[in-house]
């Protein structure tokens, strides 16, 4: 059986902006919803179902291969911090401060990091106005 390092959950919200590590991934990203399956062989990034239909997070690439409609194109930052699942404050934390940079941000939230997509345009600031945050 592999072993996992596995960090404790950070749940103090200045821990968890002082230490949330941002980083940016690569490649574009795209948010599309659908009511049939996905295409054989699509492996989204996420699937989220919703009564207006499954929302799917897949690479642009594979989209426009697929010829799936999207309207934004993002790129996809995770906040590497291990933050706890009932850990109070960072995503508002970060919203707040993209917000008053003028920056739209959807979050995802998984286990172990809170990841954020962003318009395409915006990924660099997006790590400028974080890093600056963190060190806040």
């Amino acid at each position: 059986m592999p072993h996992t390092h596995f960090m404790s959950p950070i749940s103090d919200r200045d821990d968890m902006v002082r230490q949330m590590d941002p980083a940016l991934n690569p490649g574009e990203w795209v948010f599309i919803r659908t009511n049939t399956p996905l295409p054989q062989g699509i492996q989204p990034l996420m699937t989220f179902r919703e009564d207006e239909g499954l929302t799917a997070i897949l690479s642009r690439d594979t989209a426009d291969t697929h010829d799936l409609r999207y309207d934004l194109v993002t790129r996809w930052l995770t906040l590497r911090v291990n933050s706890s699942l009932e850990g109070v404050g960072l995503t508002a934390a970060v919203s707040s401060a993209l917000a008053d940079h003028g920056i739209a941000c959807n979050i995802v939230a998984a286990f172990t990091h809170d990841h954020l997509f962003v318009p395409a345009r915006d990924a660099d600031r997006t790590l400028d106005v974080l890093q600056t945050l963190a060190r806040s």
